[in-house]
């Protein structure tokens, strides 16, 4: 099942994800952003990278915009939300996601290196039924890889310098 948003939503929201993602590039950090949508489409966590700041690999864009939907929500389960990220997400956060009962991701960019792939599926996938979340990529993709790349360069030339 698609997002029940429709595009031009799924466009929107993931365009708020990437102001996100801007925000981990402003602050040096890996430049991923994501948000929290609940059913009635309305965006109830934000969140952007913050690993090297808070020194801590849970302070994935993903985990932090969870928490925050869940203190807005003040439920840990966030069922018929969607997370717009706009890497996709490493087998932590889709484990986070899962678990917090999401219906759906929609992710802009692959991660090759630690993105959660089809042969992690079946892991996650085992603690409930298959069905329970939906996954789509690609929206907002060239822009995504834009910004990654503009990151990654900058931390090459800085290392060579």
């Amino acid at each position: 099942m698609p997002s029940p948003f429709g595009v031009e939503q799924d466009t929107f929201f993931m365009k708020e994800a990437f102001a996100q993602a801007q925000e981990a590039f402003e602050a040096d950090e890996v430049p991923i952003g994501a948000i929290v949508v609940n059913a009635q489409g309305a965006i109830i966590g934000r969140g952007y990278n913050q690993v090297e700041r808070r020194h801590s690999q849970a302070a994935h864009a993903e985990m932090l915009a969870l928490d925050q939907a869940c203190q807005q929500n003040k439920d840990w389960r966030l069922i018929g939300c969607w997370v717009y990220v706009t890497v996709q997400p490493c087998g932590m956060c889709m484990a986070y996601i899962q678990l917090s009962r999401c219906q759906g991701v929609i992710y802009g960019v692959e991660s090759p290196l630690f993105g959660y792939h089809l042969v992690d599926n079946d892991a996650i996938h085992s603690l409930y039924k298959k069905d329970i979340i939906h996954i789509e990529s690609g929206l907002y993709a060239a822009y995504i890889a834009e910004l990654m790349k503009k990151f990654f360069t900058q931390k090459r030339h800085n290392h060579d310098t």
